[in-house]
């Protein structure tokens, strides 16, 4: 053989040599792609989407004495002493936190030291976001 047949298989022996791992790398299978995350769970209902059922359970239950806009004039108001609260007194409103007022309405007046003649609603203690939805309900009489 002769010395440039010799020196062209040396030259592509070396390419070859240098290209092999390359060619490994590329005949790797493709790893597949992670899973896709699962959708979040659904929020439990807020008392802003609860506002319909909040103004309905309040005309239901509330109305008869603290009247139609919580002025504490419903048609029974005349008979309790001390008359029903009226939940348009803005400084009633920022003295009251929202818990307090919600136990008052699950559990009634005597629960907290107040009137008994303000009933508790117990049905509500198994829906907590609907009482929720009642307490952001009455701080909509602060006008």
């Amino acid at each position: 053989m002769t010395r440039s047949l010799r020196s062209s298989r040396s030259v592509t022996a070396v390419a070859l040599g240098a290209l092999l791992p390359l060619a490994a790398c590329e005949a790797e299978p493709p790893k597949p792609a992670p899973a896709p995350a699962p959708p979040p769970a659904a929020a439990p209902a807020q008392p802003a989407s609860l506002a319909p059922e909040a103004k309905a359970y309040y005309a239901e239950k509330c109305t008869e004495c603290h009247g139609p806009r919580g002025a504490g004039n419903g048609i029974k108001s005349d008979t309790f002493v001390p008359p029903p609260r009226n939940f348009q007194d803005p400084g009633w409103q920022a003295e009251v936190k929202d818990d307090y007022l919600q136990r008052v309405i699950v559990e009634g007046g005597e629960a907290v030291g107040k009137s008994k003649d303000m009933p508790g609603h117990p049905d509500l203690a198994e829906n907590p976001e609907l009482a929720k939805a009642v307490v952001q309900y009455v701080r909509t009489f602060d006008d």
